[in-house]
């Protein structure tokens, strides 16, 4: 999945409760993989609803609206 502004295949979430933390991931196909030095029981589940940040450029918006 990838951006559909730059095509950057890295993204983030905010924490509902912190919006200054946030939980980066990259996208390899349909699959989500974060940083493998977060703990599990932090990440958030990623639903097509939640909203997403480019990590590269100022385009934002739901999960689901990423270019496949």
């Amino acid at each position: 999945m990838k951006c559909p502004t730059c095509g950057c295949e890295k993204f983030y979430v905010k924490d509902d409760d912190d919006e200054y933390e946030i939980y980066e991931f990259t996208t390899l196909g349909k699959n989500v993989v974060f940083d493998k030095a977060l703990d599990s029981q932090e990440i958030p589940k990623i639903t097509n609803e939640i909203h997403t940040f480019c990590n590269k450029c100022a385009w934002n918006g739901k999960f689901n609206t990423l270019t496949k």
